[in-house]
Protein backbone atom coordinates (compact mmCIF):
# COMPACT_ATOMS: atom_id res chain seq x y z
CA UNK A 1 0.00 0.00 0.00
CA UNK A 2 1.37 3.29 -0.77
CA UNK A 3 1.26 6.18 1.77
CA UNK A 4 -2.65 7.19 0.73
CA UNK A 5 -3.99 3.82 2.16
CA UNK A 6 -4.37 3.08 -1.63
CA UNK A 7 -3.37 -0.24 -3.07
CA UNK A 8 -0.36 0.34 -5.78
CA UNK A 9 -1.56 -0.69 -9.33
CA UNK A 10 -0.85 -3.85 -11.21
CA UNK A 11 2.50 -3.41 -13.12
CA UNK A 12 -0.13 -4.56 -16.18
CA UNK A 13 -2.61 -1.63 -15.21
CA UNK A 14 0.40 0.58 -15.60
CA UNK A 15 1.57 -0.40 -19.06
CA UNK A 16 -2.10 -0.53 -20.57
CA UNK A 17 -2.34 3.11 -18.91
CA UNK A 18 1.35 4.27 -20.69
CA UNK A 19 0.40 2.68 -24.17
CA UNK A 20 -3.00 4.15 -24.15
CA UNK A 21 -1.27 7.78 -23.86
CA UNK A 22 1.41 7.08 -26.65
CA UNK A 23 -1.64 5.87 -29.08
CA UNK A 24 -1.12 8.87 -31.81
CA UNK A 25 -4.91 10.21 -32.82
CA UNK A 26 -6.84 7.85 -35.04
CA UNK A 27 -8.98 10.78 -36.69
CA UNK A 28 -6.65 13.18 -38.53
CA UNK A 29 -8.52 16.47 -39.96
CA UNK A 30 -8.04 16.39 -43.52
CA UNK A 31 -7.38 19.76 -43.86
CA UNK A 32 -4.57 19.43 -41.66
CA UNK A 33 -2.80 16.88 -44.72
CA UNK A 34 -0.07 18.40 -46.54
CA UNK A 35 0.62 16.35 -49.72
CA UNK A 36 3.99 17.10 -51.45
CA UNK A 37 5.24 16.97 -54.66
CA UNK A 38 8.69 16.34 -54.04
CA UNK A 39 11.85 17.10 -56.16
CA UNK A 40 12.41 15.39 -59.29
CA UNK A 41 8.91 14.01 -59.05
CA UNK A 42 6.49 14.60 -62.13
CA UNK A 43 2.51 14.56 -62.10
CA UNK A 44 0.44 14.48 -65.07
CA UNK A 45 -2.83 14.95 -64.60
CA UNK A 46 -4.72 16.97 -62.14
CA UNK A 47 -4.42 17.07 -58.41
CA UNK A 48 -7.03 17.76 -55.76
CA UNK A 49 -7.11 17.35 -51.88
CA UNK A 50 -9.15 19.13 -48.76
CA UNK A 51 -5.70 19.90 -47.46
CA UNK A 52 -2.69 21.09 -48.36
CA UNK A 53 -0.52 20.90 -51.63
CA UNK A 54 3.18 21.73 -51.54
CA UNK A 55 4.97 21.54 -55.26
CA UNK A 56 8.82 21.18 -55.04
CA UNK A 57 8.37 18.98 -58.38
CA UNK A 58 6.38 19.50 -61.88
CA UNK A 59 2.94 19.39 -62.01
CA UNK A 60 1.11 19.20 -65.57
CA UNK A 61 -2.56 20.11 -64.81
CA UNK A 62 -4.54 21.52 -62.11
CA UNK A 63 -4.09 21.98 -58.40
CA UNK A 64 -6.92 22.05 -56.08
CA UNK A 65 -6.44 22.48 -52.87
CA UNK A 66 -9.52 23.28 -49.97
CA UNK A 67 -6.50 25.09 -47.90
CA UNK A 68 -3.47 25.72 -49.09
CA UNK A 69 -0.94 25.47 -52.05
CA UNK A 70 2.18 26.14 -51.88
CA UNK A 71 4.44 26.09 -54.81
CA UNK A 72 8.93 26.18 -53.99
CA UNK A 73 11.57 27.64 -55.36
CA UNK A 74 12.18 24.65 -57.87
CA UNK A 75 8.66 23.79 -58.07
CA UNK A 76 6.55 24.60 -61.99
CA UNK A 77 2.83 24.26 -62.15
CA UNK A 78 1.73 24.31 -65.94
CA UNK A 79 -1.82 24.59 -65.54
CA UNK A 80 -4.85 26.31 -63.48
CA UNK A 81 -4.66 26.52 -59.08
CA UNK A 82 -7.72 27.06 -57.08
CA UNK A 83 -7.48 27.19 -53.02
CA UNK A 84 -7.96 29.33 -50.51
CA UNK A 85 -4.13 30.44 -49.81
CA UNK A 86 -1.34 30.25 -51.96
CA UNK A 87 2.41 30.79 -51.46
CA UNK A 88 4.46 31.12 -54.82
CA UNK A 89 8.09 31.07 -55.16
CA UNK A 90 8.53 28.89 -58.56
CA UNK A 91 7.24 29.16 -61.69
CA UNK A 92 3.02 29.02 -62.62
CA UNK A 93 1.79 28.72 -66.31
CA UNK A 94 -2.00 28.83 -66.06
CA UNK A 95 -4.95 30.84 -63.72
CA UNK A 96 -4.10 31.22 -60.29
CA UNK A 97 -7.05 31.60 -57.72
CA UNK A 98 -6.98 32.02 -54.31
CA UNK A 99 -10.12 32.04 -52.45
CA UNK A 100 -8.64 34.57 -49.23
CA UNK A 101 -4.70 35.24 -49.81
CA UNK A 102 -1.87 34.84 -52.40
CA UNK A 103 2.32 35.65 -51.60
CA UNK A 104 4.24 35.96 -54.43
CA UNK A 105 7.99 35.90 -53.49
CA UNK A 106 10.72 37.00 -54.96
CA UNK A 107 12.01 34.11 -56.71
CA UNK A 108 8.21 33.66 -58.47
CA UNK A 109 7.54 33.34 -61.89
CA UNK A 110 4.08 33.90 -63.20
CA UNK A 111 2.59 33.19 -66.44
CA UNK A 112 -1.19 33.65 -66.66
CA UNK A 113 -4.12 35.36 -64.65
CA UNK A 114 -4.03 36.07 -60.96
CA UNK A 115 -7.61 35.89 -58.99
CA UNK A 116 -7.11 36.63 -55.64
CA UNK A 117 -8.90 38.72 -52.54
CA UNK A 118 -5.25 40.07 -51.11
CA UNK A 119 -1.89 39.73 -52.61
CA UNK A 120 1.78 40.15 -51.66
CA UNK A 121 4.20 40.78 -54.24
CA UNK A 122 7.38 40.90 -53.19
CA UNK A 123 10.01 42.86 -55.33
CA UNK A 124 11.95 40.90 -57.95
CA UNK A 125 9.42 38.32 -58.61
CA UNK A 126 8.21 38.29 -62.46
CA UNK A 127 4.24 38.50 -63.25
CA UNK A 128 2.92 38.78 -67.02
CA UNK A 129 -0.73 38.68 -66.99
CA UNK A 130 -3.63 40.05 -65.67
CA UNK A 131 -4.55 40.38 -62.03
CA UNK A 132 -7.74 40.86 -60.38
CA UNK A 133 -8.45 41.36 -57.03
CA UNK A 134 -10.96 42.23 -53.95
CA UNK A 135 -14.11 39.50 -53.58
CA UNK A 136 -13.27 36.51 -56.37
CA UNK A 137 -16.17 35.84 -58.17
CA UNK A 138 -17.33 33.01 -60.19
CA UNK A 139 -15.46 33.39 -63.75
CA UNK A 140 -18.13 33.67 -65.90
CA UNK A 141 -18.75 31.21 -68.80
CA UNK A 142 -18.89 32.10 -72.59
CA UNK A 143 -21.31 31.49 -74.37
CA UNK A 144 -21.18 28.42 -76.19
CA UNK A 145 -23.04 27.67 -79.74
CA UNK A 146 -26.09 26.49 -77.96
CA UNK A 147 -26.27 29.76 -76.06
CA UNK A 148 -26.64 31.36 -78.97
CA UNK A 149 -29.26 32.35 -81.33
CA UNK A 150 -28.56 33.30 -84.48
CA UNK A 151 -31.07 35.39 -86.40
CA UNK A 152 -30.89 35.16 -90.13
CA UNK A 153 -32.28 37.85 -92.33
CA UNK A 154 -35.37 37.36 -94.08
CA UNK A 155 -35.13 37.86 -98.02
CA UNK A 156 -36.51 41.10 -98.86
CA UNK A 157 -39.72 41.44 -100.58
CA UNK A 158 -39.19 42.91 -104.14
CA UNK A 159 -41.67 45.49 -106.21
CA UNK A 160 -41.60 45.91 -109.70
CA UNK A 161 -39.54 44.19 -112.03
CA UNK A 162 -36.96 41.64 -111.56
CA UNK A 163 -33.73 41.89 -113.55
CA UNK A 164 -33.04 39.35 -116.13
CA UNK A 165 -29.84 36.87 -115.50
CA UNK A 166 -27.60 37.49 -118.01
CA UNK A 167 -27.63 36.58 -121.36
CA UNK A 168 -31.41 36.67 -121.00
CA UNK A 169 -31.59 33.20 -119.39
CA UNK A 170 -33.12 32.14 -116.07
Amino acid sequence: MNREGNRWPKPQDLKDDIMARERPPTTTAQEAVISIVGPGMRVVGDCETDGTVRVEGNVNGSVKAGKAVVIGKEGVVEGDIITQDAVVSGTVRGTLTADSRLEIQSTAKIEGKIRARRMQLEEGALLNGTVEMGEVREPTKPASRADVKVLEAAPKATTGTVPASPGGRE
